[in-house]
């Protein structure tokens, strides 16, 4: 392995991008890094900001004209990603990326095949909003529910992905759905997943945080849909290694 791919979506950004920016730039990791940029249709001048950086990392710069959510942003990046590894960063300083070596190692020491960032780890002691807390507590304990996979946090922002794995998933959600979607389908396949301890600093909504509650209803709707509704449709594209499938597959 010799690139790791951070997909990062982008909407409305501006008070804080050029500083997020200049520090992802500048961020160090065991391989080389490729940053994919996709802004979401921003009102603001986060476009402006991305095209005028001198950035000195590889990177590739998308638009999206029409407004399509997080999900289809995060679709776009995969498609266009060249890493070995890929992985989601949102645009803001919630999460630390000095946490990404420590999060991208497993994979490296071929421990695992997907990682997924914990807040609620016993490494974490940082505090959290009640209600954000309870209700991503409660999503991911239906996720485990209804997947079969047990997490400490389904709704988490790092998420990093082997490519051959994460390339040859059907995606379908737009907004805050990939994070239920993508973790009804990895609980398909034949994989190692493991999560690490992350630190986390919750914004509030004068700070640009975008979810709401109406989010939360929605993620309840995608557990039950790919979990139980959707169960035999197409989750997978026919170009997966046969490592990541089980022996019985009737139920892909």
């Amino acid at each position: 392995m010799n690139k790791i791919t951070l997909i990062i979506p982008i909407y409305n950004e501006e008070q804080h991008l050029l500083k997020f920016i200049t520090k992802l730039d500048t961020l160090e990791l065991q391989l080389e890094k490729e940053l994919i940029f996709i802004d979401d249709n921003s009102t603001d001048t986060s476009y402006s900001i991305l095209n005028n950086f001198n950035f000195k990392s590889k990177v590739i710069i998308f638009h999206q004209s029409i407004n399509q959510g997080k999900g289809s942003a995060i679709r776009l990046g995969i498609e266009k990603a060249s890493g070995d590894i890929i992985g989601i960063q949102d645009a803001d300083f919630e999460y630390d990326m000095s946490d990404i070596p420590n999060l991208i190692q497993p994979i490296l020491d071929d421990k695992a095949d997907i990682v997924y960032g914990s807040r609620f780890m016993k490494g974490n002691h940082q505090v959290h909003r009640t209600f954000h807390f309870l209700i991503n507590y409660f999503l991911t304990l239906m996720s485990n529910l209804f997947s079969g996979i047990y997490l400490s946090d389904m709704e988490t922002c790092y998420k990093f992905f082997k490519k051959d794995i994460i390339k040859n998933i059907e995606l379908k959600s737009n907004r805050f759905g990939f994070e239920p979607e993508v973790t009804a389908k990895i609980a398909r396949l034949k994989i190692r997943i493991m999560e690490v301890p992350i630190s986390y600093y919750p914004r509030n909504y004068l700070e640009g945080k975008k979810i709401s509650w109406k989010d939360g209803i929605a993620a309840i709707k995608h557990i039950l849909f790919f979990n139980i509704i959707y169960s035999k449709g197409t989750f997978f594209k026919k170009e997966i290694p046969d490592d990541f499938l089980p022996k019985d597959r009737n139920w892909l």
